[in-house]
């Protein structure tokens, strides 16, 4: 008797401790910055997963997290788009609620995520922006001075909100449908390690100069697809204005001054027929080295999935003739450990654009707080009528050979797939929040013919 009861004390005493390490949710804040855009911040002690929907006037944002008893129920915002948002408790999720004073459309937010960053002390967030209302204007003690407003949808910003939350990546170029069930792809803080050199792949070799010619943002994760993430800053320049960065080179060095990389511009033209033989593509499995990306419940990291099934494409493009480079051919970052948002995915893009590549494959795998959510997905940017091509290509092959839901193709602001002047795509194969997906996944024939079907729409896009 007395054994069991000491069982039972224990398998109590396990459960009582798999509870405190739950992800919980410390804090709901918002801000305003100079621009107008109206910035929630949720405050969470682990990563996790969420979701953004929006129902006419309302919008919701939901964190598969639990609110802690000190969370206010209710905060006022002054804002042109909200007068406050609320907090309901869904037992094992949280949902942030924002009664908006008129209705917006999809394109008017987005959604990120920042990852845990032990320099400044700040915990994993999940941030919303609403550029609605995006003006040109400054905020006056929390109220904007400007008559300028603009319903244009915002592409991105970097403007530093009252909620104080830094720039950060989403998904290594992978974007967070804002309002589809999805989770963030790589969260990271804004300035460590942007002066370090390129690891991982000798093919990621970084051109270090001033600042760029370009200053488009970049988005949120697909699945992560109407999405969009924190703008990127000219590269050679900081959100905050500063040129450089102090930075660690490698672990036995010396702090030193480096400048970010500046877009590598290719020098001869794609080509987009003629058959796959002799042409040049460029690979990209999302994630990699400090930055896990998505995480299932049995502990399988999306970097393993996208490197393994990239890996197989690479071999397969091969046998057909064409000549195949990968931003990372290891489990490292590609720019460095805990790169800027902007250092690490131009890092990716110079890879393509060093080897004047006539395609660029981005691979990631999709989450949802709705672990129901399963299925394919493609992205483009509508640079040209090659990119949805391109794309259309790829999923057809997927729809037309697997079981798995067909979630469609979708144009999306995506950092690695805008800022490549050759045709690119990022592909979000299946969902590792999903359990029968997660474990199909694992799974070599999985993986196989994945990598068989991207390498038959790639064909198909070049004959």
């Amino acid at each position: 008797m007395r054994k069991l009861f000491l069982l039972a004390l224990t398998v109590c005493m396990l459960l009582g401790t798999a509870v405190a390490q739950a992800a919980q949710i410390t804090d709901v804040k918002w801000g305003v910055d100079k621009s107008n855009v109206l910035r929630l911040v949720v405050d969470i002690t682990d990563t996790a997963g969420y979701s953004v929907e929006l129902a006419g006037s309302k919008l919701k944002l939901t964190v598969n997290a639990k609110a802690a008893g000190q969370v206010p129920k209710v905060k006022k915002i002054k804002s042109t788009l909200a007068d406050e948002l609320r907090v309901v408790d869904g037992g094992s999720f949280t949902e942030v609620h924002l009664p908006l004073n008129r209705q917006i459309a999809s394109s008017d937010y987005r959604a990120f995520v920042l990852k845990k960053d032990p320099q400044t002390g700040r915990p994993f967030r999940v941030v919303l922006d609403i550029t609605a209302d995006k003006t040109t204007g400054v905020v006056n003690n929390g109220a904007v001075s400007s008559s300028k407003a603009t319903t244009k949808p915002s592409t991105g910003t970097t403007g530093k909100s009252a909620a104080t939350v830094s720039s950060g990546r989403t998904n290594g170029g992978t974007a967070q449908v804002s309002n589809k069930p999805v989770v963030g792809s790589r969260p990271v803080k804004s300035s460590a390690n942007e002066g370090k050199a390129p690891t991982g792949t000798s093919e990621a070799k970084v051109v270090k100069a001033g600042s760029s010619s370009t200053s488009e943002p970049k988005v949120v994760k697909a699945g992560s697809s109407s999405t969009s993430e924190p703008k990127v800053v000219k590269v050679g320049s900081s959100s905050t204005s500063e040129s450089k960065a102090n930075v660690k080179t490698d672990k036995n060095s010396t702090a030193t001054k480096e400048e970010l990389p500046l877009a590598i511009k290719a020098k001869t033209k794609f080509r987009t027929g003629g058959g796959i033989k002799g042409k040049i593509i460029t690979l990209d499995p999302g994630h990699g080295g400090s930055d896990p990306g998505a995480i299932g419940a049995s502990g399988l990291k999306e970097k393993q999935i996208t490197l393994e099934i990239s890996m197989r494409v690479k071999e397969l493009l091969e046998k057909e003739g064409a000549k195949v480079y990968m931003t990372r051919t290891t489990d490292k970052d590609v720019y460095g450990p805990n790169a800027s948002d902007r250092a690490e995915l131009q890092a990716r893009v110079n890879v393509a654009e060093k080897y004047n590549s006539d395609l660029f494959v981005s691979l990631h795998i999709n989450s949802s707080v709705n672990k129901s959510v399963g299925g394919f997905s493609s992205y483009y940017y509508p640079k040209t009528a090659n990119q949805s091509h391109l794309a259309n290509a790829i999923q057809d092959k997927i729809d037309n050979n697997f079981a798995e839901d067909n979630l469609g193709v979708r144009q999306a602001n995506l950092n690695v797939v805008k800022r490549c002047s050759m045709p690119a795509t990022l592909l979000e194969m299946c969902f590792i929040s999903n359990p029968k997906e997660e474990k199909l996944m694992k799974s070599r024939w999985f993986q196989k013919k994945t990598a068989r079907l991207i390498v038959e729409g790639v064909e198909n896009y070049f004959d």
